[in-house]
C-alpha cells in the first residue's frame, strides 16, 4: 500500500546517478543540496536512504577536492604556495 503523499517510494538503483568523478563543482553541490533536501523530508526506506546519504558523502568529497584545487591553483597564482616550505 503506498501513501499519497510519499516520495522515493522506488528502488534507488546503481546507475541512476552520474558518476561523482564526471561532475563538475556547481554540479556536485547542486546534486547535494537537492539530496540533502530529499533525507530531510524522511519519506524513504532505510535502504534508499542509505543510498541517498551514500551518494551526498561523495558528493561533498567531490566538492571538498574541487575547492582545494581552486586553493591551490589561487596560490600558485599569486605565488603563495604553501603546500611546499623551504
Amino acid at each position: 500500500m503506498t501513501q499519497p503523499n510519499s516520495f522515493g517510494t522506488g528502488q534507488a538503483g546503481e546507475n541512476i546517478f552520474t558518476p561523482v568523478e564526471q561532475l563538475n563543482y556547481e554540479q556536485a553541490r547542486d546534486e547535494l543540496i537537492e539530496i540533502v533536501k530529499i533525507l530531510e523530508l524522511g519519506q524513504m526506506g532505510l535502504d534508499e536512504s542509505l543510498k541517498y546519504w551514500e551518494r551526498g558523502e561523495s558528493l561533498a568529497r567531490r566538492c571538498e577536492e574541487h575547492l582545494a584545487n581552486a586553493s591551490k591553483r589561487v596560490e600558485e597564482a599569486l605565488g603563495t604556495d604553501n603546500s611546499n616550505p623551504e
